[in-house]
């Protein structure tokens, strides 16, 4: 991302655009290690939430942690009607998880138990950091190549004059777009296994990816709309498509998750045995904090 921030700046500017490119890059990259994690769950207006005005999901939270072995993180809840939820933060030590509104009243507690150990997944496998400075760079990405489309960039050090802004403009946000699919591509499929082992339970995972796919089609999230550079750090991609950011996934094939995941049920999917399957009882139809 950092190459390509340059090379932006490079098209806009010449050499010097990208000396200028190359230390806003540095600054971004310290900047975003130290803050990105809170500049995103501002973005989605996350509020923090504890046993005193969230017991249940903050109880079900620490839990999935102490079975994971990662300390315990922050927790958020975003007030949107969209079920969907993602993961932040530098390191284990330093991380938060954040669900919508649209999540726990969507879902049952089992489903509910399935997303949050799929993000706590995230956190354990370091991935948290990655997403969310990839996001901070594609955001700034796109913030360049908006400004260069209005003030022209530097046509005297750009060979290809007011040409190479415009294949500046429209291909630096899309390599931006692709470097992103590839890091959420690769990454969900771990983080779905390893959330099939946090949770004990590999079908609660896949019914809730079900859910939540269905619904990301009908119900919009708005500030994943306004903020699109952030959607690759959801569990499942909450743009609805009326814009052209949702032109490519930064998600796998959901089908092809949830079949990988049934894979890993041998029965499980019948027994209802598992860590979460005294508390989860009498759940299955909502969930308790709805």
């Amino acid at each position: 991302m950092t190459a390509l921030f340059m090379g932006l700046g490079a098209m806009i500017g010449g050499q010097q655009g990208m000396m200028i490119a190359f230390l806003i890059a540095l600054a971004m990259n310290a900047f975003s290690y130290w803050n990105a994690d809170k500049m995103v769950l501002r973005m989605h207006n996350a509020v923090e939430v504890d046993e005193s005005n969230a017991p249940e999901f903050v109880h079900m939270v620490r839990g999935l942690a102490d079975n994971a072995g990662l300390p315990m993180p922050k927790t958020y809840i975003i007030n949107d009607p969209a079920p969907n939820a993602f993961a932040t933060g530098r390191n284990p030590e330093n991380a938060a998880v954040a669900a919508t509104t649209g999540l726990l009243d969507a879902l049952t507690a089992e489903e509910v138990a399935g997303v949050m150990a799929h993000e706590l997944a995230h956190v354990q496998n370091r991935d948290t950091l990655i997403m969310t400075v990839t996001a901070t760079i594609a955001g700034a990405i796109s913030m360049l190549a908006n400004f260069a489309f209005f003030f022209g960039g530097n046509r005297n050090n750009n060979p290809l004059g007011f040409v190479g802004v415009l294949l500046a403009v429209i291909v630096a946000p899309l390599a931006a777009m692709l470097v992103q699919m590839a890091i959420s591509r690769t990454r969900e499929y771990s983080a779905d296994r390893r959330g099939a082992e946090i949770c004990g339970r590999p079908d609660w995972l896949a019914s809730a990816l079900s859910k939540i796919a269905r619904a990301a089609g009908r119900v919009p999230m708005e500030s994943a709309e306004r903020n699109p550079a952030t959607a690759h750090m959801f569990i499942v991609n909450p743009l609805t498509g009326e814009r052209m950011d949702n032109l490519f996934s930064t998600h796998p094939n959901t089908d092809n998750r949830i079949a990988r995941l049934m894979e890993l049920t041998g029965g499980q999917a019948d027994d209802p045995s598992g860590p979460w399957a005294e508390q989860a009882e009498g759940s299955s139809q909502r969930n308790p904090w709805g």
